[in-house]
């Protein structure tokens, strides 16, 4: 226990080589190709890193002139997800959550109910924030434990389903993302997706990246888009030429820098990955594809998940001034609208209108639901010893304070044992949906083969 929590403790940079290492040893792999994997692994990891702490660097700023500019005065303060995860660890089921994370990855995969093994355990937070917020609304560690195994099955489930999505449009292959944040807006967004394709002429709309760039050349690029979008962002924050600038070249740099860090990350994954897949089926007979879990950052980087997000933020500074119900400014969190997107390009098939579509929405969903979720987050955060912002009354945070799969399991375990009954239905429906879905793969990839 001490010697994961120390591991934990590292930082992805370093936690994952070490991750990548062992795991690629012991798949079989040799301990030269292992450990050149692992630090091959870390090296994209601190490279993303960088990238994304610089478009946070640049955003942040923006945003906050953003919010003054428009004069607003709410009292649940957005204090980040930085906030949000140390609560979550501070937490009793922060206490315990790696270790029963690790069992329910490997009882999922014994039972053939995933095809993700997670190497990214740092993000079991998001698990945990659920089980805290849960502890704390019934005062029982029980609820707050089965709460977070609960929010973890679910997450299973959506990203190996969006996983072929990922491979395809991400350039991911090999790869799953069972992040706790991104995934929660999977059901969301295929239900908007749907529902898109319904309506006649809207469902026509081809505003995928390629299609833009052959549409309009030079001004459909990545570099381009991001750079454009980067220059507005600046412009609607007041700031001076200079400034305006410096920030849209570096969010074109960000746009372009993201998925190469994306593709380093990959180089060292992949021997890995390959690794898994014959471990696998040399020891268990028609075990299909073996996916590897990572952060849903090496995914933000896909053109239609910024474009979308880029746009995304003044609109969500704009919906919180006039949003009826909403009490929360959107402050520090702004920066990770990309990370709530990140799945969503799967199912839209990367059309840039159908994301942003659905990122508006989930961004009125999220903003009440963080405003309705603001006092017991606030308490967890007196308990965790946290140092309120000047003038706020309450916090919250859109990752995870906006999490709509964390608010709903927080609203039917309300029902104790009615709530488990329910929890327990709708994992079972998603157990048999899983089934159907694995079995229509697997006849798929027999073909091809």
């Amino acid at each position: 226990m001490e010697i994961i929590n120390y591991i934990v403790s590292l930082g992805a940079s370093v936690m994952m080589p070490i991750i990548i290492t062992i795991l690629g040893v012991c798949l079989g792999a040799k301990l030269s190709r292992a450990i050149r994997s692992g630090l091959t692994v870390g090296v994209g990891f601190i490279g993303l890193n960088l990238v994304i702490g610089l478009l946070t660097s640049t955003l942040g700023p923006a945003s906050h002139t953003m919010v003054e500019r428009l004069g607003l005065h709410l009292t649940v303060i957005d204090v980040g997800w930085p906030a949000a995860a140390a609560i979550a660890f501070a937490s009793t089921v922060g206490a315990i959550i790696i270790p029963i994370g690790l069992a329910v990855n490997v009882i999922l995969l014994l039972t053939k109910q995933t095809r993700t093994i997670d190497v990214d355990i740092w993000d079991y937070w998001h698990f945990a924030f659920t089980g805290a917020l849960v502890t704390a609304a019934t005062d029982s560690i029980f609820w707050g434990g089965f709460a977070a195994v609960v929010n973890m099955i679910i997450v299973f489930y959506l990203a190996d389903w969006t996983a072929p999505g990922v491979e395809e449009y991400n350039k991911l292959p090999g790869v799953s993302l069972p992040h706790g944040f991104s995934a929660a807006y999977v059901p969301i967004a295929i239900v908007i997706n749907k529902a898109i394709d319904m309506i006649p002429g809207i469902r026509n709309i081809k505003a995928d990246p390629e299609t833009l760039q052959e549409r309009f050349g030079i001004f459909g690029e990545p570099i381009i888009i991001g750079s454009v979008l980067g220059l507005i962002i600046g412009v609607l924050a007041g700031y001076d030429v200079k400034t305006i600038l410096t920030v849209g070249i570096t969010m074109g740099g960000c746009l372009v820098l993201i998925p190469k860090m994306a593709a380093m990350l990959m180089e060292g994954l992949l021997p890995i990955s390959d690794s898994a897949q014959e471990f696998i089926q040399k020891r268990f007979k028609n075990a299909g594809k073996i996916y590897i879990g990572l952060d849903s950052a090496v995914a933000i980087g896909h053109p239609a998940c910024m474009a979308a997000a880029l746009v995304l933020v003044p609109i969500t500074i704009i919906l919180a001034a006039v949003l009826p119900g909403n009490r929360v400014l959107p402050f520090a969190d702004l920066a990770v609208l990309p990370f709530m997107l990140a799945m969503v390009v799967p199912v839209t098939r990367g059309n840039v209108f159908r994301t942003f579509i659905v990122g508006l929405v989930m961004v009125v969903v999220g903003l009440l639901i963080a405003t309705d979720m603001a006092p017991l987050h606030t308490q967890l955060a007196i308990n965790a010893n946290f140092k309120m912002p000047s003038g706020a009354t309450q916090i919250a945070s859109i990752c995870d304070g906006a999490n709509p799969l964390t608010w709903l399991i927080l609203q039917i375990t309300g029902l104790k044992a009615v709530g488990v009954a329910v929890l327990v239905a709708i994992i079972g429906v998603m157990a048999v949906i899983n089934k159907k879905i694995t079995k229509r793969r697997d006849a798929v990839e027999d073909l091809q083969a």
